[in-house]
């Protein structure tokens, strides 16, 4: 169900659905985390993004939609697996990965992939926003807020982290303001995300699901709607098929060190993020992290977020179970902790 709508009021939603038609950027909290928000149909917007979050044109953008079938006008074709997977868990945080429809003179006759006998059809959503690529990456938020935002549009919002990339995402209003500051147009304040990671990434483009990025919706529950599914490699170079795919990403600029066992460095002043072993070392600034990995992955970036601003010399994340719970848990942190 949709995260409750806060004390905001609607002349602050129309204002920020204003902003977005014009071609501006809006801040706006969904269950995940904070997104930078543009119209998704507007290459210049979108383009305004990437010039903010110093973001490589190879990272596609997620679009946001206000319902199934927005996402379904987008969508060159709707399989099975998707219609299962929106029902079950949308609003919510799972993005689907798709081919993306086009329009154009051979209405209703473009086909997903464009051959130069077919140049006038064009992608229903702009090239930029996929990194070129003949999918699209689509999401309806379980934010009221979010969803409020769309409806007041009227266009679905191409909306990543907003963050600068490749640094800690926001879930927080102040930690959009602390990150991006004057960059952004308006921000939406909605308080606390409550998912507090991003959504999990699935590509339902091809035969077999591919699974792009773990996040808020597990495996364990993907796989009992739809059956097994596979897990993406890393990508080498060019496009990537989703975001938050690059080797170093989620990052906090204190330096991340995973430990074992309560092993710290000897050196320097450091803060430890303690799970289920206590610091091997006396005198260290500690804080317990929750047991659950749901609770633990919901206040983990505010927890890194406030490390961050203690001007330590590390920060020790003593390292969760290897077990499927965590799977999205452990991505944030191997990639956060990448020198890469």
């Amino acid at each position: 169900m949709p995260q409750a709508l806060p004390l905001i009021s609607p002349d602050e939603i129309e204002h920020a659905a204003r902003l977005l038609r014009a071609g501006r950027l809006v801040a706006f909290p969904t269950e995940t985390v904070y997104g930078l928000g543009a119209n998704a149909l507007d290459p210049e917007a979108v383009a305004r993004i990437y010039a903010v979050k110093g973001r490589p044109a190879t990272s596609p953008l997620i679009v946001h939609v206000g319902s199934i079938e927005m996402a379904q006008s987008l969508a060159a074709a709707w399989p099975e697996a998707a219609a299962r997977l929106a029902q079950r868990f949308w609003p919510g945080p799972l993005t689907l990965v798709l081919p993306t429809s086009r329009v154009g003179t051979a209405a209703h006759g473009c086909p997903a992939v464009q051959s130069s006998a077919e140049s006038s059809c064009q992608p229903a959503i702009p090239l930029i926003v996929t990194a070129g690529l003949p999918t699209v990456g689509l999401r309806m938020p379980a934010h009221a807020i979010a969803l409020a935002l769309i409806q007041a549009a009227g266009v679905p919002l191409a909306a990543p982290s907003a963050n600068r990339f490749t640094q800690l995402s926001p879930t927080t209003a102040d930690h959009v303001r602390r990150s991006l500051g004057s960059d952004v147009d308006y921000i939406l304040d909605g308080g606390p995300c409550h998912v507090g990671i991003e959504s999990t990434v699935l590509s339902v483009a091809g035969p077999q699901p591919v699974l792009l990025r773990p996040g808020g919706i597990s495996r364990l529950q993907i796989e009992a709607v739809i059956g097994s599914i596979t897990t993406a490699a890393d990508p080498d170079a060019g496009p990537h098929p989703a975001p938050g795919m690059h080797l170093r990403h989620y990052s906090p600029r204190t330096s991340l060190l995973l430990v074992t066992a309560g092993r710290l460095p000897e050196q320097g002043q450091g803060i430890y993020l303690q799970l289920l072993h206590p610091p091997a070392r006396a005198n260290v600034a500690a804080r317990q992290m929750p047991h659950a990995a749901a609770d633990y992955a919901a206040v983990l970036y505010r927890e890194l977020h406030d490390a961050d601003a203690g001007n330590y010399d590390w920060i020790a994340v003593d390292l969760p179970p290897n077990t499927p719970d965590w799977e999205a848990v452990h991505d944030r942190l191997r990639r956060a902790a990448s020198n890469s």
